[in-house]
């Protein structure tokens, strides 16, 4: 085993790719929890659909295939997406939910139409546009493993320096309101740090799956504490963990996507975090289930036994 691991990071590309992931599951894993807290699961996918216009945009000014104009302009459509999102849901009597999904099909929808027309076009061959829409980890090179290391930093310290406030916004934001706390401007800032970990992580996954990263380690983490502390820590760790053995697997496996493999490796710690977690787990809540079943008939019967032997007492003594 040992050596079959060295001999798979004697490859360079290997390394960068393994670190990469490694960075974008334990960052997207730790924004991740916020989003997961406040009911905004959606969110992740529909800012990871709303990237793709931007950088199908930033393809059509540039024309050429640049990692960072490519990041940027994902960035500026998710910063316009979450403004639409607010948007709609101050001006309107629609809820959030519905602003996401109609965000989320209408940017898609003109990503879509953008990237047709770019890969139709005489330079569209070149793009490779495409592979934003299910990622391309084994793209990644070494400058792409220091931006995501960047924003990998930019959210932890985040995190660390606003913990305070993102846990009160996110458990109780009118208790924040009532403090003084700008709620909205804390919900905006989270949103934003979210669009980061988004975009760090389409090249890797891709649009249609970078929210996976976001929800998944969340909710495995959920399951085995009650600690925002010890969940933000987990859900970094499990998002660690399910990139490196995307990484590890697509390279053991030859024509399998890391990608797709590092969403399937979160979903299965999040089901055995789902089955074996000693609280909020499934089998833990059949056992106390069976035990509750138990002690309840074991009280019946004594129950039953005491007034039995009142009743013998009684009919003795009239007798």
């Amino acid at each position: 085993m040992g050596n079959w691991l060295l001999s798979i990071l004697s490859d360079p590309n290997t390394r960068w790719i393994l670190l990469g992931c490694l960075l974008l599951g334990f960052s997207s894993g730790i924004i991740g929890s916020f989003t997961f807290l406040r009911r905004q699961s959606l969110m992740g996918d529909t800012l990871a659909h709303a990237a793709l216009p931007g950088i199908c945009i930033a393809f059509m000014l540039t024309e050429t295939k640049s990692i960072g104009w490519f990041l940027l302009g994902a960035l500026v459509a998710g910063i316009v997406a979450t403004f639409g999102i607010s948007w709609i849901t101050r001006f309107s009597r629609i809820k959030q939910d519905t602003a996401m999904g109609i965000v989320l099909t209408v940017f898609f929808g003109i990503g879509v139409v953008m990237l047709t027309r770019i890969q139709h076009s005489a330079s569209g061959s070149q793009s490779g546009l495409d592979k934003y829409l299910f990622g391309q980890a084994a793209s990644m090179v070494q400058t792409d493993v220091y931006v995501m290391g960047g924003v990998c930093l930019v959210l932890l310290i985040a995190c660390l320096v606003w913990f305070k406030e993102f846990k009160l916004v996110s458990f109780d934001p009118g208790f924040a309101r009532g403090m003084g706390l700008p709620v909205g401007a804390l919900e905006q800032f989270i949103l934003l740090l979210t669009v980061i970990a988004v975009v760090a992580g389409i090249q890797a996954v891709g649009v249609v799956l970078v929210a996976a990263l976001l929800v998944t380690p969340a909710a495995a983490a959920r399951c085995w504490t009650d600690s925002l502390a010890l969940m933000v820590l987990l859900a970094g760790l499990f998002g660690a963990l399910s990139g490196a053995a995307g990484t590890l697997f697509s390279t053991l496996v030859p024509n399998l996507p890391t990608g797709p493999v590092t969403v399937l490796a979160a979903t299965v710690l999040f089901a055995g975090s789902a089955l074996l977690a000693p609280r909020r787990g499934l089998l833990a809540r059949k056992l106390r289930s069976i035990q509750a079943r138990s002690e309840y008939l074991r009280e019946e019967h004594a129950s039953l036994q005491t007034l039995s032997a009142q009743a013998k007492m009684q009919e003795r003594g009239e007798m």
